[in-house]
């Protein structure tokens, strides 16, 4: 006689989902408000959508006090995964789009149009990231990243101008070719091992000893291309200035820190076991595009005459920074990742929304941007405080001390040295 079939409910553990149903659901609730009642104050979606993140927040302290407890969860037949990563890029993810949020109930709106949608959407992109980062499954991730780039493509063109038209379809034809170099990526590692789980992967490689090293090379190749445009590593960055130019300042600098470090924890699970199993060639290209990265990026912002260009070069060379964090593959440039990372939200986040405070709502017909170096000249006279505080976003972005990221610089710095990579750290 057959045995029946039994389902685990262990196995599901459906409260992995929680932190990423509830963007989701609260995305369905703003569509519905305004299906009912579409004249709501344009206030609503914006304190609605606040709470809904707060509570989002919420659900990932109660998974951070599991975690303590029992370590690393898995969920949804072991689909999800909830580890220190997952966690803590989760607290960056939400932390940030609440600083992002608040923005929209100044005088200075996100766009005139489309407010239900907007938020709408945002939650759906936040989701898309959370689930990237809360999975070592392949084909979630691949979800995941498209979920959440769909969604950003369209809050890019929502700024209703021509150049965030353009930007839009920039950055949708570099997300289409990033997903189709991770798609091909995951598919060669996929006939290689018989597996879409980063950590069976890594196994089945190290058991036959990188036998087909050839193909490893191959499907990393992509890898490395789908996250270069992502992270805008050198020499994946072109699309990056003209992509941030189009957007609103403020959305400019949510997409330096959250898709970022979505991908940057992707990155590291993959990448990382590669590292440690002694892929030699695998390290020699990462070290050649983290100083590439880090150099010229620094290089091209010095001959930008906008602001926001050159806050575009300076995000490349920052995400330069970190990727270095995965190269050197320890514990402590690990940390040193998630307290540059959010030093770095806090300080570009801020330096964006100070360019977003002082737009123009329409562009004279013989201006082609309101974020050029002369408009800021003479700032600390007409507008002393908002020139001090941009002052002070600039210093800690140079990395001077006292400031924040000066600090989380010299912990990369110390955990490069401690690594081996001292050429590296110089």
């Amino acid at each position: 006689m057959l045995s029946p079939v039994n389902v685990s409910i262990e196995s599901l553990n459906l409260m992995t989902l929680v932190p990423m149903l509830i963007p989701i659901v609260g995305a369905l609730l703003i569509l519905v408000i305004d299906l009912f009642k579409s004249e709501q104050d344009r206030s609503l979606y914006v304190m609605l959508s606040l709470l809904i993140l707060g509570v989002d927040f919420i659900s990932l302290m109660d998974s951070a006090s599991v975690f303590h407890k029992n370590g690393t969860i898995m969920g949804v037949f072991d689909v999800m995964l909830i580890d220190g990563l997952a966690i803590l890029s989760q607290f960056i993810i939400v932390g940030a789009s609440m600083l992002f949020i608040p923005l929209a109930l100044t005088h200075k709106r996100f766009h005139e149009f489309s407010y239900p949608e907007f938020f709408a959407l945002f939650l759906f992109m936040i989701a898309g990231f959370q689930f990237m980062v809360a999975t070592d499954n392949l084909i979630l991730i691949f979800v995941g990243l498209e979920t959440a780039s769909l969604a950003l493509y369209t809050l890019i063109a929502m700024h209703n101008r021509d150049k965030s038209f353009e930007a839009a379809v920039k950055y949708f034809t570099m997300g289409a070719l990033a997903a189709g170099f991770f798609s091909f990526g995951s598919m060669i590692f996929y006939a290689l091992t018989g597996s879409v789980e980063i950590n069976q992967i890594a196994e089945v490689l190290s058991a036959n000893k990188y036998a087909d090293i050839g193909f490893v090379l191959v499907g990393v190749v992509f890898l490395l291309a789908s996250f270069g445009f992502k992270l805008s590593i050198v020499p994946f960055h072109t699309w990056t200035p003209d992509v941030y130019e189009g957007s609103s300042a403020a959305l400019a600098g949510y997409m330096s820190i959250v898709p970022k470090i979505a991908a940057f924890i992707v990155a590291m699970r993959i990448f990382e076991f590669l590292i440690h199993s002694g892929v030699v060639w695998l390290e020699v290209i990462l070290y050649i595009f983290v100083v590439m990265t880090m150099t010229l990026a620094n290089v091209w912002a010095l001959v930008q005459t906008d602001v926001k260009r050159m806050l575009a070069y300076s995000s490349i060379s920052h995400a330069g920074f970190v990727m270095a964090a995965i190269l050197i593959g320890t514990t402590q440039s690990n940390s040193a990742l998630f307290l540059y990372w959010i030093l770095f939200s806090f300080t570009n986040l801020g330096s964006f929304s100070m360019l977003w405070i002082s737009r123009q709502k329409n562009l004279p017909a013989h201006q082609q941007s309101d974020h050029s170096y002369n408009k800021f000249a003479g700032m600390i006279k007409t507008a002393p405080v908002a020139a001090s505080i941009m002052a002070l976003f600039m210093l800690s972005l140079a990395g001077l001390p006292p400031f924040g990221l000066f600090w989380g610089k010299m912990y990369m710095v110390s955990s490069a040295i401690t690594g081996g990579y001292t050429v590296l750290a110089l």
